[in-house]
């Protein structure tokens, strides 16, 4: 975390974060969370990160599937440098206190919360009234992912930012309704160049799985050959690249591989701009490849051989849900005792 995490004395410090194993992980996910999960595990916070299987199935997923996607997900989470022996890693469903807190949130949420979740009408479509509840109210589910752990702060992009406000409206209700201060106010962290990594061939879009087209997104898998061809593919426009940040204003494909190149070379966008201004994209495009190829294959590589050893990635989460559980359980217990049920 950026200047260190501050939060109140009576809550010690966690970060908490999540990622939905559904399948085919990509730039976006690496730059937008595991990179950052990797970075803030060496600051001296205890750092938990859970593959949220139990949100994946609020849409169908295929049984085999969703178990390949959870192991694939958790082989990204090592090779990106999240070192189980200093993050707690696991899968959500491990851990029954997920869905226990979720159901006493559940019945201290609003329906009208969950209504005005952007999330829930994206996903939904047109289509609200088939929805499952699970999607419904996982925002629900998803407070209690974060405060099972007390967690005082969790990594997000801006498109989550909403939910993590729900959490704090839950949070202080279940406070106020108890006359407590049990929970904490989580706060999100949001920060770095890349946290929202744009279509390598529309800078509109967000980068996606669910995009058609295999040219809009690197995905984590990529060998160098590949990755290589599609930035040297991606959309870009005729001009050379502004000395400052204001000249990608309405320039959203550049902006996005400046954006992918500070996030990989840890840099802020002015800094690479400072290095290559005035360059055409004919000789940035090649720079960032190289980075690009030096960052992302290796990772390819190490997901790779982990996927060979799914018992050595099994073994690695049921470790991690028994170090989850132990923050966990003790949580849960004294929620119970709050509430009122007989244990």
């Amino acid at each position: 975390m950026s200047e260190g995490v501050q939060t109140s004395p009576a809550f010690t410090p966690r970060v908490f974060s999540g990622i939905q194993p559904s399948g085919d992980l990509h730039l976006g996910n690496y730059l937008g969370a595991l990179k950052r999960f990797a970075d803030a595990q060496n600051q001296g916070v205890q750092s938990i990160y859970c593959m949220v299987d139990q949100h994946a199935i609020t849409v169908w997923q295929e049984p085999a599937k969703l178990r390949q996607a959870t192991r694939e997900l958790a082989a990204g989470f090592i090779a990106s440098g999240i070192d189980p022996k200093k993050s707690i890693l696991f899968n959500q469903s491990q851990v029954a206190e997920h869905a226990q807190l979720g159901w006493v949130f559940n019945c201290v949420a609003r329906m009208g919360w969950m209504k005005r979740m952007t999330q829930f009408k994206d996903k939904a479509g047109k289509n609200a009234e088939n929805a499952s509840l699970g999607l419904f109210g996982y925002p629900a589910l998803m407070a209690a992912d974060i405060l099972i752990y007390h967690a005082t702060h969790v990594p997000v992009g801006e498109d989550q930012k909403q939910h993590i406000e729900l959490t704090r409206d839950i949070a202080a209700k279940f406070n106020h309704d108890y006359g407590v201060d049990f929970f904490p106010m989580t706060e999100p962290v949001i920060e770095g160049a890349a946290t929202r990594v744009m279509s390598l061939r529309d800078g509109s879009k967000k980068m996606s799985k669910s995009d058609p087209s295999e040219a809009s997104r690197i995905n984590m898998t990529d060998d160098a050959d590949t990755i290589a061809s599609k930035i040297r593919k991606a959309k870009t426009d005729p001009d050379a690249l502004p000395s400052e940040a204001e000249g990608l204003k309405d320039r959203p494909e550049a902006r996005n591989l400046v954006n992918i190149y500070a996030g990989l070379a840890d840099m802020t966008v002015a800094e690479v701009l400072a290095e290559n201004g005035g360059q055409q994209f004919s000789a940035f495009k090649p720079r960032l490849s190289d980075l690009a190829v030096a960052k992302l294959a290796p990772i390819s590589t190490e997901m790779a051989r982990l996927m060979t050893q799914p018992d050595e990635i099994d073994a690695i989460l049921r470790h991690g849900a028994s170090q989850a559980r132990e923050i966990a359980a003790p949580i849960l217990a004294k929620t119970y005792d709050i509430v009122g049920m007989v244990r």
